[in-house]
């Protein structure tokens, strides 16, 4: 059997100029291009200000870390989330619910599951263990029985 060697630290990015990784270098890059761009366009003391201003995005976004992540995931997770809040319904059974409620009730409604004993779903996970060698019960009824929960099952 032949070996291969498996890539480990796949999520550590390649450093080209000292510790600075080529990510990095372009996000500061632009970053000093548009202080370029500023200093053509305004008079100093704006060049200053607005240079100071960029600098420091530019290195949030290039070097700032949220729990391993680098910092523009978090935001497009942020402005993601913010856009599309997930529905929360709650219903006070004390009031009368409108029919926006309900459709949205149903909806969003729990979907209910078929109690299986405990000895049948033994039975039903040494069926699927065999691969359907193993029948189960061998009256007709629980044949069926059997492949009704198979269809059922979800993986």
């Amino acid at each position: 059997m032949q070996q291969f060697t498996v890539p480990q630290f796949i999520d550590v990015e390649d450093k080209i100029i000292g510790p600075i990784t080529a990510r990095q270098f372009i996000i500061m890059f632009f970053g000093f291009m548009v202080m370029i761009v500023c200093y053509k366009f305004f008079d100093f003391s704006l060049f200053l200000g607005s240079s100071i201003m960029i600098f420091c995005v530019s290195g949030v976004f290039a070097f700032f870390k949220i729990n391993g992540m680098p910092f523009h995931f978090f935001v497009l997770n942020f402005i993601q989330t913010s856009k599309k809040p997930k529905k929360r319904v709650w219903i006070n059974e004390g009031e009368n619910i409108t029919e926006d409620a309900k459709k949205i009730i149903k909806e969003y409604a729990p979907i209910t599951k078929k109690h299986i004993s405990a000895s049948r779903l033994s039975e039903l996970a040494l069926i699927v263990d065999t691969s359907g060698a193993y029948r189960g019960e061998t009256n007709a009824q629980a044949d069926e029985n059997v492949k009704e929960n198979i269809k059922t099952v979800n993986f």
